[in-house]
């Protein structure tokens, strides 16, 4: 089984590092409020402008962060280093604060790359340079404002397989609420999560995979509720959710997605399926008591994603500004 030992972890940075500075091309969800509006991406975000789009970007430095902690002396960390000592600074981040501060900007990013900055943030937390955590505190304080401001007001979550799924941003955002310790942050998870997600049973995923998800609506939803929930209270639930996964159902998740076209940016999203399907089925196989059977079924389908996904990794933009960030994801699990 593929691990993510020194020289895979360099061979991702290596990816990272040659995009997330890569300014063109770039999709923009701009909100222009004027004609003195710039269009350069840089002017926009000082930071977060290379990736293709802002929430890759944010991903990539989470992934080189996450890298550079398991293998502080892999060739690829001086890079990093300089990397972040040049764009994790005050003024730079002041750029990426002034943006979210716009009041046509009160739902950018949500809530996808809401959480991913609040997964960056878990990240350096305790890293070993204590500059980089400080100098994104700022934005990150405003992206956990703006999560308790949207999650009261979020009557039904969002399902869907793509950015806009809730689970996945509560998933992640979970990780900076336990590393900083802030328990009212986490309770309100927590409580957003029971409230969306509590009473949800018999998951026959059926519209599984649509064309254009990165994400399993359901599988994603059993990773968040795993995450949120004491593990008492998570197996019964997730055995009320998916009753039937000892007998390999629903059988619309155990297969990994047919990618037919990788340079067709939506098309690209499935060989991230497969990556983020392989991550939450370890991750949930885990949670499992030795011995269980659901335990061997997810363990061999996460295997199956992985294998998948990982082939895609790199070779065309469309995929590979982002897809390193979901291998790491899996291999993490």
């Amino acid at each position: 089984m593929q691990t993510l030992d020194q020289n895979t972890a360099q061979r991702f940075a290596e990816i990272a590092l040659g995009h997330v500075r890569q300014e063109f091309p770039n999709h923009i969800m701009h909100v222009f409020e004027g004609v003195e509006d710039g269009v350069r991406p840089a002017s926009l975000h000082p930071v977060f402008y290379g990736s293709f789009d802002w929430h890759s970007c944010v991903h990539g430095y989470w992934m080189l962060a996450h890298l550079l902690r398991l293998y502080p002396d892999m060739p690829a960390a001086p890079a990093i280093r300089r990397l972040f000592d040049e764009m994790l600074v005050a003024d730079k981040i002041a750029g990426e604060c002034a943006y979210f501060d716009r009041p046509t900007a009160r739902g950018y990013e949500r809530p996808y790359g809401w959480g991913w900055l609040l997964k960056l943030a878990a990240e350096l937390t305790d890293h070993e340079t204590s500059t980089w955590s400080q100098a994104l505190t700022p934005l990150t304080e405003r992206i956990v404002a703006r999560f308790e401001a949207f999650l009261p007001l979020a009557t039904y979550p969002v399902r869907v397989g793509t950015h806009y799924n809730t689970a996945f941003a509560l998933r992640l955002a979970s990780d900076y609420a336990k590393v900083s310790k802030n328990t009212g942050f986490f309770s309100l998870l927590q409580t957003t999560a029971k409230r969306w997600y509590g009473a949800d049973r018999d998951c026959t995923a059926w519209g599984e995979p649509s064309g254009d998800e990165f994400l399993s609506s359901s599988l994603i939803e059993a990773e968040c509720m795993r995450r949120l929930l004491p593990p008492d209270a998570f197996e019964p639930w997730f055995s009320g959710f998916m009753p039937d996964l000892s007998k390999g159902q629903p059988a619309h998740v155990m297969k990994p997605a047919t990618v037919s076209d990788r340079s067709d940016g939506k098309i690209a999203h499935l060989d991230g399926l497969n990556l983020s399907r392989a991550w939450c089925f370890f991750a949930l196989a885990a949670a499992l008591p030795e011995g269980d059977p659901r335990r061997t079924i997810m363990q061999q389908a996460a295997n199956t994603h992985l294998q998948a996904g990982l082939a895609h990794v790199a070779g065309d933009y469309m995929g590979e500004h982002w897809l390193a960030s979901f291998a790491v994801l899996a291999l993490s699990a």
